[in-house]
């Protein structure tokens, strides 16, 4: 039995394991209990005692077998099988493909992304999504791929340097990363018409930033820190993203929203 992997079920606070199902541990109990209950009686009879130290001496006997012996032995030894689909369940989710966000500095030369696009095929990783970020050293291209559960960021991080590319950012994803971007943007948009008091928080979601009152320029790395300016009708805003320097697109996204909010505000 591998205790191992069932011990993997337990829980992380407590350390217990989960409840069996009903059907499979009443089972195990019946087929660890059966036998023990049929030779104590066959022995006891054998013996012809009188009918009070039977009783008393099946009672003790099969309580104290039951309990402390039989009892927590089956459960040890039947553990995979009372924990079956559980662990089932378990396998196909560590089995399952990861989503992976990946931010990567790349020359703006011919068949660059072609040949990062090869890398990531050697270690098993699909290429789901692509977005290219122009700049004007390169480009910064946003990859949503989906691996192998044994392919983590070093491997992927690996796959990138042999492109001769550099390495921003490699973040686990989900499925919501797949929902394209014209939806979500359309999506928030919709959102700041309906409340332009939203556009802050908006504003943070699109760009996976964190909404701030403030932050020293001296103290953030170059291109983290975005600040909307304040008007009339608009709150100056502050959003940072330390690992990972917002994109001239981006920036653009983030003003036309307040755009619209400013618009949206003056019509109220």
């Amino acid at each position: 039995m591998r205790q191992t992997e069932v011990h993997a079920l337990a829980c992380e606070v407590c350390g217990r394991l989960p409840h069996p199902r009903r059907t499979r541990l009443t089972l195990a109990k019946l087929a660890a209990v059966f036998p023990v209950e049929l030779a104590l009686h066959a022995l006891v009879i054998h013996f012809a005692l009188p009918y009070l130290v039977t009783v008393a001496l099946l009672t003790i006997t099969t309580t104290i077998l039951v309990i402390w012996v039989v009892e927590p032995g089956a459960m040890r030894y039947l553990a995979r099988w009372l924990h079956g689909p559980e662990l089932d369940q378990r396998q196909r989710l560590d089995s399952a493909e990861l989503l992976w966000r990946i931010r990567v500095r790349l020359d703006n030369t011919p068949g660059r992304l072609e040949l990062l696009a090869k890398q990531l095929t050697y270690r098993r990783a699909n290429i789901l999504t692509v977005h290219v970020h122009h700049l004007e050293d390169g480009v910064l291209d946003e990859l949503v791929v989906s691996t192998p559960a044994d392919v983590g960021p070093p491997r992927l991080a690996h796959a990138i340097a042999k492109a001769g590319g550099s390495t921003v950012g490699i973040w686990p994803a989900s499925a919501l990363t797949l929902v394209d971007g014209q939806t979500r943007a359309l999506s928030l948009a919709t959102r700041v018409a309906g409340d332009p008091g939203e556009l802050p928080l908006v504003i943070a979601e699109l760009l996976g930033a964190q909404y701030v009152s403030a932050v020293d320029p001296e103290y953030a790395p170059a291109g983290t820190i975005l600040e909307i300016s304040a008007d009339i009708e608009i709150d100056a805003m502050t959003f940072v993203r330390p690992e990972d320097p917002f994109t001239p697109a981006e920036i653009a996204r983030a003003h036309r929203l307040t755009d619209l909010a400013r618009l949206t505000a003056r019509q109220g």
